[in-house]
């Protein structure tokens, strides 16, 4: 079954004109003092803005540390007896922010009485940015004449790829 010429110009169009999607970002929790003792996670997490899609990367001492995902009274008692998430296996543990809301971490072993816990809140993705409205005709002009020249070009490789290639046999 052949693709049409036109087909594959409609799809490239479509994808063209699609909005470019929102990047997420991984996060070192604690930037290069990572995730230890006697460090303000409470700084380091108002330093920041944490979207859905984006990850907390925790790196740790092997063996000595681990990442719990608490509610917030367990985080405010360092309380890790009931956890959400318990993760000790390794030296680092990567989490993905998956929905809007408050999320809160700590060290079960002790910890985080020193510090050992943070908390994230955890907003939409942003939309893309808008681009600016262009106030003079010419620059209009000339942003048209882009689009047509790329959806002209993006035309004749969709053509030229799925032209048949004379053989001879």
């Amino acid at each position: 079954m052949a693709t049409s010429p036109r087909l594959l110009l409609a799809v490239l169009l479509l994808f063209a004109s699609a909005a470019a999607p929102s990047v997420a970002v991984k996060l070192v929790v604690g930037g290069g003092k990572h995730w230890a003792p006697n460090v303000n996670y409470t700084d380091w997490a108002d330093g920041h803005e944490f979207h859905v899609g984006d990850w907390l990367e925790f790196d740790y001492e092997k063996d000595r540390y681990d990442v719990v995902q608490v509610n917030e009274t367990a985080y405010k008692t360092c309380d890790g007896s009931s956890p959400i998430l318990s993760y000790s296996r390794g030296r680092n543990f990567v989490f993905r922010l998956n929905t809007t809301g408050r999320f809160y971490f700590i060290c079960s072993r002790g910890y985080c009485w020193n510090g050992m816990k943070v908390s994230v809140l955890v907003r939409p993705t942003p939309p893309p940015p808008a681009v600016a409205p262009s106030s003079s005709r010419a620059s209009r002009a000339r942003a048209a004449a882009g689009v047509w020249r790329w959806a002209a070009l993006t035309a004749l490789v969709g053509v030229a790829v799925l032209a048949p290639l004379p053989f001879r046999v």
